[in-house]
């Protein structure tokens, strides 16, 4: 198979006029859909077909349910995640309302017979919820286990009796419903990686979003410091950070940020995690995935508290003979602080570590600090782009405290840039190949994915 196949870039359809057909746009792994069928029924009126109306309603008393069918084609791979992405034309009133709830829905239909009194039954559990809707915006739902090649079809409900109005295929491309497909390598809890950091705090709950993420998906969950605010303090880890990505403190890796270590010697933090953080006198330890075949060394970016991040330190002593005793093709590597940031939070004095990991052909470095998601093309560390070489950069500082908007002066190879929507980075881990993607919380938008393989 390809290995192009699995680089992962979001197509974009460009379709004029009238949708009368609805073909998939391909782009190597991921394709568009536009719904073949749309409407909506109303127990109001249950021998009435609205398929003249501009708009698909979904509201309660009277009971409106929305209805939309694809004809999926043309994958070859493994779906890997299925968003149905629509569009809300309006509201009732000027409040925000709950935009319904997705489910499967029987395939035998056509928007010009569709009535309430023969409409298909919806089935299953519920794949997702668009909750809180405002007009004029877009919203997503995973739809990731009903999506095959064949006919797939969803019903959308609310138990609000205001609801919503979402824009119909005949809108034309720049507002119809999309169902936007990846496929690629797949994906098990052996070998998926889940990234963030800076994360927890007790007085928002992004925190709780981006946990949501980590409760639907299997993985090892990467930390990468700054998991609770403001001090690190054992109870902010038992009473902040526990409630929510505590929920899956058993498979987290953590990485120690500098806000630990507002607490002497990072104690909450050491004593939170135990043996899985490393020593309290150094916060660094490698891990295998032996289902992908990679290893993973965490290190501790907080060069003072540890002796120094120099040649010759004694964290760069330990990586090198790390990275020594684990010859294998596929390294991945994470900190707290970015080594390369537009943010503006560089850390020149990790070089030596960098330099090492660059040495030893490592694929990917991981890290948070700066509160925004930023990708970088694979770089040496003099921030020449080397494709051959070069370690691909992601920072992730998106799981949930807060978001920085506005990056500084963009650096050299920086290629993607978010500072507006919290979520997790999740890497698939396959013997010689990787995949990304990142996943926001519900009802934002924003995604990124790609693929590439070991050196």
């Amino acid at each position: 198979m390809p290995r192009s196949r699995y680089a992962a870039v979001l197509a974009l359809a460009v379709l004029a006029g009238t949708l009368t057909f609805a073909p998939a746009v391909r782009a190597n792994g991921n394709f568009v859909f536009f719904p073949t069928n749309d409407s909506y029924v109303s127990a109001g009126s249950p021998n009435s077909n609205f398929d003249n109306q501009p708009v698909l309603a979904v509201a309660a008393n009277p009971t409106r349910i929305s209805y939309l069918k694809f004809a999926v084609t043309g994958l070859l791979d493994p779906v890997i995640h299925a968003r149905l992405r629509i569009h809300v034309s309006a509201i009732p009133d000027a409040a925000s309302r709950t935009g319904g709830t997705v489910y499967r829905s029987g395939t035998s239909w056509l928007e010009t017979t569709l009535t309430y009194a023969n409409r298909p039954a919806l089935t299953g559990a519920p794949l997702g919820t668009y909750g809180q809707v405002a007009a004029n915006t877009w919203y997503d739902v995973e739809v990731t286990a009903a999506v095959v090649n064949g006919i797939v079809s969803f019903g959308i409900s609310s138990a609000d009796a205001n609801g919503a109005y979402y824009d119909t295929r005949e809108s034309g491309s720049t507002t119809a419903p999309q169902l936007l497909v990846e496929t690629g390598i797949p994906g098990t809890g052996e070998n998926v990686l889940l990234a963030a950091g800076d994360i927890a705090s007790c007085d928002r709950d992004n925190d709780e979003q981006t946990a949501r993420i980590l409760d639907r998906e299997p993985g090892t969950v990467a930390a990468l410091g700054d998991l609770v605010y403001e001090t690190g303090t054992p109870a902010e880890f038992t009473n902040c950070y526990g409630p929510t990505w505590g929920r899956h403190k058993a498979r987290t890796r953590p990485a120690v940020g500098n806000h630990e270590y507002l607490t002497a010697n990072a104690a909450g933090y050491f004593g939170y995690f135990g043996p899985q953080a490393g020593l309290p006198s150094q916060g660094w330890y490698s891990y295998d995935m032996p289902a992908g075949g990679w290893h993973i060394i965490v290190l501790n970016s907080n060069c003072s508290k540890v002796g120094g991040c120099q040649v010759g330190s004694p964290q760069e002593r330990w990586l090198r003979a790390d990275l020594a005793a684990n010859p294998v093709r596929c390294t991945l590597a994470y900190w707290h602080h970015p080594i390369f940031s537009s943010g503006d939070r560089e850390r020149p004095e990790l070089l030596p570590l960098f330099r090492a990991l660059y040495e030893a052909d490592v694929e990917i470095l991981l890290s948070g600090h700066a509160h925004q998601y930023e990708r970088f093309a694979p770089q040496t560390p003099n921030r020449v782009d080397d494709p051959v070489q070069g370690i691909r950069n992601f920072v992730v500082g998106t799981g949930g405290r807060s978001l920085q908007p506005d990056f500084g002066t963009i650096v050299p190879n920086s290629e993607v840039r978010n500072g507006t929507t919290y979520g997790v980075l999740k890497l698939t881990l396959v013997p010689g190949i990787y995949q990304w993607r990142f996943l926001p919380v519900a009802n934002q938008t924003f995604t990124e994915s790609g693929a590439g393989t070991c050196h």
